[in-house]
């Protein structure tokens, strides 16, 4: 039987959405509001280190299974590594870019930082659909549950101390229904509740930090 690969979906979603505002978080920063401008960039430092990670294992532990499995998918993973390449680059610049804004909220020292943003987009734009279409399928077929399940917790353990909650908010936020049905399939009932009772609150707040500063 084909394994459970909605998880691919799921977190494609969650870049894909976060990326896309990204840009305007950054622009809503005013000038030499540092304080604001750390918020911003803890979060873009998250995204970028998911975004990292999840195409590290791709590349480190999906394609070649993939590949031996299905050879008839190996144009289509190689590819995918292009294009892992291609925003390789950008995520590096974006990196880079980050902690000099980070400490001084200056309009200058975002320039970059928006740059590296529209290119990551671009790629994206190109990168998710490709591999929905032509890999994901694949990695129904060729993959095991267990070497699927090992994906999603080398992604959980990329996220920064501190910004588990906001980023579980992230990727509830980006689904169609808004992460019920996430919550009821891949989060047991202790988690579930630590959600509602305490991650729930500081994703808000994170938000309201995200888009409005720090009081």
């Amino acid at each position: 039987m084909p394994c459970d690969v909605s998880g691919m979906i799921d977190i494609h979603r969650t870049f894909k959405a976060g990326f896309g505002e990204a840009g305007t978080l950054v622009a809503g920063v005013r000038d030499g509001d540092a304080a604001h401008a750390s918020v911003v960039a803890a979060h873009l430092n998250s995204l970028s280190a998911g975004l990292h990670s999840h195409h590290e294992y791709e590349d480190g532990s999906m394609w070649e299974p993939v590949t031996q499995r299905l050879p008839a998918c190996a144009l289509h993973v190689e590819r995918m590594k292009e294009q892992h390449a291609e925003m390789l680059i950008f995520l590096n610049d974006l990196d880079s870019a980050l902690p000099p804004w980070r400490a001084s909220g200056r309009g200058a020292d975002a320039e970059p930082i928006l740059r590296a943003l529209s290119s990551i987009n671009q790629c994206l734009a190109v990168h998710l659909p490709d591999e929905e279409k032509t890999v994901v399928p694949a990695l129904a077929e060729a993959m095991t549950q267990k070497e699927m399940d090992a994906a999603g917790e080398h992604g959980r353990r990329s996220v920064p101390k501190g910004q588990a909650f906001p980023f579980l908010g992230m990727i509830l936020a980006a689904q169609p229904d808004g992460g019920a049905t996430w919550l009821r399939t891949h989060m047991p009932l202790p988690g579930r509740l630590a959600w509602r009772l305490i991650g729930q609150k500081q994703y808000q707040a994170n938000r309201q930090a995200l888009e409005h500063g720090v009081d």
